[in-house]
């Protein structure tokens, strides 16, 4: 195939060029081959492997009959002791790890990826180049890296400086033509190919193609995950086609995918710009539920919107209150979801709440959403399944029949953390402070449940007789569960704490990969009802309980007939509980 700019794609509907690689058959690029096809190269994918990738058994595969034969005439010899086996077997492994590294392929994978570490889109090319011109073998890694580096964009450099727009878009150029390379050479896609090529498409302005290749990514059994919808996503709606930006959100709800403030802050300004009232409220309610505290720059496009006169003109001037009240109950007191009431100008401050959840530019008061109960059952059950997939089932379960057993709790204590609060060592007194404070503050004055690795209580400071005596009691109690070695306690006190619907006292965010496997609104907001953090400084330790109030927007009908919403804000300007009321 021949490369340069000038055969590389120009994605103008009208061009030749978009034709060579959108309708081109591909009959003509494989007019040797055994394989005949007849179908558009980038609007369908089952030109590209005779099977599906998946398909391919170990008998489809070419057998090395010499390492057969071997392997027959080994089966004779005397049996090798196992130590030497071993030591043969590692010393085997790595020198076949060093013939890798040391091959073509290798030598080529390791200067590749240093060009991406350094963003040398310049040199990565010319390693293409050369490797093409001495025949290696790319392979999906190879191809891989050269389109994420063709993809950056302005982030790509020559000799140590960002490069032009020009220069730019001859990088894009050339990242489709090795795409079609990797193509024709047959080697299989993956999730980060499709969504390199997909940021190629957006780079040269063509939305509709980077949906295109999100859109095939189902037929090679490839799940597509939030960025590889990105460049359609954010394409269509920097051009205001907004039944189209539509079209790739429901396809992203279709896949499972949910998306984030960014994408749901540019759904909401296309909306807002092209004047579809009903999907800003659509999206100012999934901002609700999926993000609940907006960053800055979405609450400005929340601003425009109550200040343009198109909002001015939208909303009911008569409805039923039965229904809006009966809205309200079902939405935990947060909102109605009957649409835009009343009419008129809306009045957008910037204004702070209180601790107890009052505005300080309107007066209304903030409430206190509840969760509806079979949303915590529900939620329960998945964080068990869970659990049991990635412990050792038997000690989750020993564990649920436990707290069957002693619970359930008023609070429970992620034990490691809060011995380790501004502690350089743990410490037992800290644990043992916040464990009497939870006690005096609970109605039955029962003690919470403390979660510790096995490891906290059998060594290290767990060795101090006090300590002993401490844990002694704990156990006496029915208040201390021990976790396995091997296991991770996260999963025991968080399930602990949704069971018994108590509070969860931790400092740990829960940000990380294990809660992000949980993949439900409902966590967060579960969060915000139930988690108690503490601070601790030279007056002593203090709990922080959770709010008296839901920090989420929140809607009702004021004294002037319309629907006045509270926005919460995360600025750093205005502090957490910032807040525009409308």
């Amino acid at each position: 195939m021949l490369r340069g700019s000038s055969l590389a794609p120009s994605f103008n509907r009208n061009s030749p060029l978009f034709s060579f690689f959108v309708q081109m058959p591909l009959l003509s690029v494989f007019r040797n081959s055994s394989l005949a096809f007849h179908r558009p190269l980038l609007h369908y994918h089952s030109y590209l492997f005779a099977k599906p990738v998946r398909d391919i058994q170990a008998y489809d595969l070419p057998m090395d009959r010499r390492a057969h034969l071997c392997c027959s005439a080994l089966s004779t010899t005397p049996k090798v002791h196992e130590s030497s086996a071993l030591a043969m077997d590692k010393v085997s492994n790595k020198s076949k790890r060093k013939a890798r590294q040391e091959s073509p392929e290798g030598v080529l994978k390791l200067k590749l990826d240093m060009c991406s570490k350094h963003g040398d889109v310049v040199q990565a090319l010319h390693l293409y180049d050369e490797a093409r011109t001495n025949g290696v073998q790319l392979n999906q890694h190879h191809y891989s890296v050269l389109l994420y580096l063709c993809s950056s964009g302005s982030s790509v450099k020559l000799n140590g400086n960002v490069v032009d727009a020009n220069a730019s878009s001859l990088y894009y150029k050339r990242g489709f033509e090795i795409f079609q390379q990797m193509i024709i050479d047959k080697v299989a896609p993956s999730e980060a190919t499709f969504t390199n090529a997909a940021r190629l498409a957006l780079a040269l302005e063509d939305p509709e193609m980077a949906f295109d290749l999100v859109k095939q990514m189902k037929g090679f059994n490839i799940l597509p995950k939030l960025r590889s919808y990105g460049p359609a996503l954010f394409g269509f709606c920097s051009k205001g086609m907004a039944d189209r930006a539509y079209e790739v959100d429901a396809h992203m709800a279709e896949s499972g995918v949910m998306p984030e403030e960014p994408e749901l802050s540019a759904l909401l300004k296309l909306s807002a710009d092209v004047k579809r009232a009903d999907k800003v409220y659509d999206t100012l309610h999934r901002l609700r539920a999926i993000i609940r505290q907006v960053t800055d720059s979405t609450l400005g496009i929340i601003e425009d919107w109550f200040n343009s006169e198109d909002a001015s003109k939208i909303g009911e001037e008569n409805w039923d209150t039965s229904k809006v009240r009966k809205g309200i109950l079902m939405g935990g007191g947060g909102w109605h979801g009957q649409g835009w009431l009343g009419s008129g100008q809306w009045r957008a401050v910037r204004t702070q709440i209180d601790e107890k959840g009052g505005c300080h530019s309107c007066g209304e008061k903030l409430v206190c959403i509840d969760i509806d109960p079979r949303e915590t059952e529900n939620f329960a059950t998945s964080l068990s399944n869970l659990a049991c997939q990635r412990e050792v089932r038997t000690d989750f379960v020993r564990f649920q029949e436990w707290l069957q057993q002693h619970g359930p709790f008023d609070a429970v204590v992620d034990g490691a953390n809060l011995g380790l609060v501004n502690q350089r060592t743990f410490s037992f007194y800290q644990l043992n402070s916040v464990v009497g404070k939870l006690r005096e503050m609970s109605p039955s004055k029962r003690l919470p449940l403390i979660i510790l690795h096995k490891r906290r209580v059998t060594g290290g400071p767990a060795t101090n007789p006090k300590n002993k005596m401490l844990l002694e009691f704990w156990k006496k109690s029915g208040a201390l569960y021990t976790t396995p070695a091997g296991s991770n306690d996260d999963w025991y006190w968080l399930y602990a704490a949704v069971t018994c619907n108590c509070l969860l006292v931790t400092n740990d965010e829960m940000r990380d990969h294990l809660f992000q496997l949980l993949g439900t609104s409902f966590f967060p907001r579960w969060k915000e009802k139930h988690q108690v953090r503490i601070s601790v400084s030279r007056s002593g330790l203090t709990l922080q309980m959770p709010p008296p109030y839901s920090i989420v927007i929140q809607t009702k009908p004021n004294r002037a007939g319309r629907c006045s919403p509270l926005m919460m804000c995360e600025s750093s300007q205005n502090g957490p509980n910032s807040s525009i009321n409308i």
